[in-house]
């Protein structure tokens, strides 16, 4: 299977696991999805009065420099140990 067949797969799992994730692992799929699959973040940062905005953009963020198959290969892993 190919990465990019492996973290389609991991998508549609990562919507049906067995309890929701906790608000930390929540933001780190959030990074992990957006960094695979657009790359590093651009553009302004959220103003300070959207809280949930801003801490996606910092998870996001702190991915900088991530190579895109990292990424998804990060993401993959992750939703592997959340399935178990």
């Amino acid at each position: 299977m190919t990465l990019e067949v492996q973290f389609d797969q991991a998508l549609a799992d990562s919507k049906n696991l067995p309890e929701r994730p906790d608000n930390m692992t929540l933001l780190k799929m959030y990074a992990l999805f957006k960094q695979a699959s657009i790359g590093d973040a651009a553009g302004e940062r959220p103003d300070f009065t959207d809280m949930v905005g801003r801490a996606k953009r910092d998870a996001w963020d702190a991915l900088k420099g991530t190579p895109k198959e990292d990424a998804m290969q990060q993401y993959i892993d992750l939703i592997d140990q959340l399935k178990a």
